[in-house]
């Protein structure tokens, strides 16, 4: 048996569960990793081929997020094994029998993460009266629908950008998974006069120097196509957005896609995690030798919990994106600030702010 007892550190994880319910197929992960700030918070992962290990990462990475965010929740995460794709009643069964599940497992508030959504958060609430993510109808802040997430990106970048000496106008943008995460992160970046000129999905990755309509293309996305149905431009095979030459460059899909065996292709200044872990520790620390700053993931990509963890406390939408621009300026600025001070990587320095914070909430408690 694998011995999951290698995750342990001074921060947890508090609990692992796995979840086997025969008669309704669920196969399912949970990682409950600290509550010394509060109830755990982190969204309900669904994919086929999700691990153990990833989720516990996944879940140490929400505990840093939420700590370095100074929100009063802990980390937490968790993964159905199944295709997120699947018949929509079949879904719904699925994630109903998860949440009785998890009913006892009160320290743990799911929202909606890759596969999953605001319906599904809703199914969950249904059930267990817990939830965050849910749709505006019933109260909630949908945070995808609205792009809590990509919001945040574009403050972190706006941040980010001036200690790359980069100018937001103009600059050239390349995103690698153009889902739910990248295009708002387009959305809200281009607003600000960035340009976009590379986007991947599943199916290949679109190239257009000259720039890409981000309207346009999250109108053909949301239609249910390709970014390599846009009309205009290069369509190369889904791994070449790694190697067009950009500012700044947004991971936006799954973990680990950046590691040290191609991480050499990379040609850009920038690098803003939409995606939790989508670098390796050895990626992270060649782009650090190379001068290429990359912002973690837990400092960028934080703008979707803290809208959860206002839709939690009470606010609304207003509150939710004042907040986000409030913490992610703040933190973006702390850490690199410590980057150029120190010659840390970008991680080491998140990491050391987020940890004071979890020893802070652990000495009030």
């Amino acid at each position: 048996m694998d011995n999951i007892f290698r995750f342990a550190d001074e921060l947890g994880p508090a609990k692992i569960i796995h979840i086997y319910e025969r008669e309704a197929d669920l196969k399912a992960i949970v990682v409950v990793d600290n509550i010394d700030c509060g109830p755990a918070i982190g969204g309900v992962r669904m994919a086929t081929d999700v691990t153990t290990e990833e989720v516990f990462r996944l879940a140490r990475a929400m505990t840093l997020k939420n700590a370095a965010a100074d929100l009063p929740h802990g980390g937490g995460k968790s993964a159905i094994l199944a295709d997120p794709k699947q018949p929509l009643a079949d879904k719904e069964r699925l994630v109903r029998t998860f949440a009785h599940a998890i009913r006892d497992v009160t320290e743990y508030i799911p929202g909606p993460d890759m596969g999953t959504d605001e319906q599904c958060m809703a199914w969950i609430k249904e059930e267990i009266g817990r939830a965050v993510g849910l749709p505006k109808a019933i109260g909630g802040i949908p945070l995808d629908e609205i792009g809590a997430t990509g919001f945040g990106l574009s403050i972190c970048a706006e941040i980010a950008s001036k200690f790359c000496h980069l100018n937001l106008e103009g600059t050239r943008i390349v995103i690698q998974g153009f889902g739910s995460v990248g295009k708002n992160a387009a959305r809200f970046l281009t607003a600000k006069g960035a340009l976009l000129i590379g986007a991947a999905d599943s199916q290949g990755t679109l190239f257009n120097p000259l720039g890409i309509d981000v309207k346009q293309l999250i109108k053909l996305k949301n239609s249910g196509k390709s970014v390599i149905n846009y009309p205009q431009g290069d369509k190369l095979d889904r791994d070449a957005v790694i190697d067009i030459e950009c500012d700044i460059w947004i991971p936006a899909a799954r973990p680990d896609v950046i590691h040290a065996d191609n991480v050499d292709r990379l040609k850009t200044q920038l690098v803003i995690s939409g995606a939790n872990i989508p670098f390796t520790e050895a990626a992270e620390k060649i782009c650090h030798e190379r001068n290429i700053i990359v912002v973690p993931d837990f400092i960028a990509n934080a703008g979707g919990v803290i809208c959860a963890a206002v839709e939690y406390d009470g606010g609304n939408q207003t509150r939710a994106f004042e907040t986000i621009a409030k913490k992610i300026r703040h933190n973006t600025t702390l850490v690199l600030e410590q980057v150029a001070k120190t010659g840390k990587l970008p991680r080491q320095a998140a990491v050391e702010l987020a940890q004071r914070r979890v020893c802070l909430a652990r000495q009030d408690i």
